[in-house]
């Protein structure tokens, strides 16, 4: 029988080494735990780098949103200007014209003699939107009413405003009988220097109320302007004549105002 041994002092060796092994594992273990990672100054966090494509998008909603809002200001300034426009061309002129009446002669027998009246009124022309706004006030005569019109030679309209019944009417632009803006202009500047005071006659046109108007915003900014949320109706025109016609009693509304270099009496009917 033979008898195996192991010398004791390789096997404590063995022991002792593996013991130093375990040893120097644990404490690399320790070591790898214990590290801090040390970055630069200027490096930035990781959870705070931004991606590139995220940082252009939100660039470019930047850059629209500032050429949005510049628009807005631009549009609304534009509007605005045009909206409360400063008035420092309004003219305030009249013009005389005969109108025929009957007067008693000495020998009380009737005749036909001129008699003058004096119409005056306040305007503005627009020369680069091509616009004539004139404003009938109140009158001395009774036999009148107070109006605002506009005269759009671009969308070539005119629009009525009756002051007292707060309606409003709208015609194709009689460019027979209302004088282009330059012209005008130079008629009212001749006026207002002395130099030509003109003397005239009255024309007399009468217009029939047809259809309503609902969307006033297709007629033009300053018509939209002038008959925004007013009653709106179509005139149809007769032909002009000169002579007198009377109103009739409940039926028409008589406005009185020049827009050339005679007097116009404008006479709107309901039928």
């Amino acid at each position: 029988m033979v008898k195996v041994s192991f010398n004791s002092a390789l096997a404590q060796k063995d022991a002792a080494k593996k013991e130093e092994e375990e040893e120097g594992g644990q404490n690399e273990k320790n070591s790898c735990s214990n590290q801090v990672l040390i970055l630069p100054p200027d490096t930035k966090d990781p959870a705070e780098v931004v991606p590139l494509g995220k940082r252009r998008a939100w660039c470019w909603c930047m850059c629209f949103g500032l050429a949005f809002m510049l628009a807005v200001v631009i549009l609304g300034g534009a509007y605005l200007y045009k909206y409360f426009q400063i008035q420092e061309d309004v003219y305030f002129c009249g013009i005389k014209y005969i109108e025929d009446g009957l007067t008693l002669t000495d020998s009380d027998t009737i005749a036909s003699a001129p008699r003058y009246q004096i119409i005056e009124e306040s305007i503005q022309i627009l020369q680069e939107e091509d616009v004539e706004f004139i404003s009938v006030p109140v009158p001395e005569f009774a036999d009148n009413d107070p109006a605002d019109i506009v005269h759009d030679f671009q969308r070539r309209l005119t629009a009525y405003l009756d002051l007292s019944l707060n309606k409003c009417y709208v015609i194709p632009l009689n460019t027979s009988v209302v004088m282009p803006p330059k012209n005008f202009l130079e008629l009212l500047i001749n006026i207002k220097a002395g130099t030509y005071l003109p003397q005239s006659y009255l024309i007399h046109e009468q217009m029939i109320v047809t259809d309503r108007i609902d969307n006033v915003d297709q007629l033009g900014f300053f018509i939209y302007r002038l008959c925004r949320d007013k009653e709106t109706y179509k005139l149809q025109r007769k032909e002009a004549l000169k002579g007198i016609h009377k109103r009739e009693a409940g039926n028409c509304r008589i406005i009185r105002h020049f827009e050339n270099r005679f007097a116009m009496e404008t006479l709107i009917c309901e039928e």
